[in-house]
C-alpha cells in the first residue's frame, strides 16, 4: 500500500514535468499534480536523473521553483544552499539518507515528494546495488548545484 502511494506521487511528479517541457510559453501556476508512472531514467546519469525525477520541484538549478512547487503545500528546498547551511560542507549523507526514505524533512515522505528509495527499488527490479548507483549519481549531482 505504501509502495503504491509512493509510486503515485511520484506519477505526479513526472506528469508535471513532461508538461512543463512541452509547453512552448511558461503555464499558469497549477494547483494540482497529476500521477503518472515513473521513467526508467539511466541509473549512471546523475544529471538525467535529477532532471526527470526533481527538477519538476526544485527547479533545474536547485532553487526550489521548478513548474510543479506552486503546487506543493511546502515549498521545495533550495538544494543549491546545502553545503552553505552546513558549514560550507556538502551533507552527503544526510542528502543520501533523505532520498532513501531514512530521514525526514518537511515535504520528502509527505503527500507532496515522494521518498525515492523505494521508487527506485520498484524500476530496478528490487535490485539493491542499482538503487544505491541511483542514490549515489542523484547525490554527486546534486553536489554540482552547490552555490559557490
Amino acid at each position: 500500500m505504501r509502495v503504491m502511494k509512493f509510486i503515485s506521487l511520484a506519477l505526479i511528479v513526472v506528469a508535471v514535468s513532461t508538461f512543463a517541457v512541452a509547453q512552448q510559453a511558461a503555464p499558469a501556476p497549477s494547483t494540482t499534480v497529476k500521477h503518472v508512472a515513473i521513467a526508467d531514467v539511466p541509473s549512471n546519469d546523475g544529471k538525467e536523473m535529477y532532471n526527470s525525477y526533481c527538477a519538476v520541484c526544485h527547479g533545474k538549478d536547485g532553487k526550489g521553483a521548478g513548474p510543479a512547487a506552486s503546487a506543493m503545500k511546502t515549498p521545495p528546498t533550495d538544494l543549491s544552499t546545502l553545503a552553505q547551511k552546513n558549514g560550507g560542507k556538502y551533507p552527503s549523507a544526510h542528502v543520501a539518507s533523505v532520498i532513501r526514505g531514512q530521514a525526514t524533512t518537511p515535504s520528502h515522505g509527505s503527500q507532496d515528494m515522494p521518498v525515492w528509495g523505494p521508487l527506485f527499488s520498484s524500476i530496478s527490479q528490487g535490485h539493491d546495488t542499482q538503487v544505491q548507483q541511483r542514490i549515489a549519481n542523484l547525490v554527486s549531482y546534486i553536489e554540482t548545484l552547490q552555490s559557490k
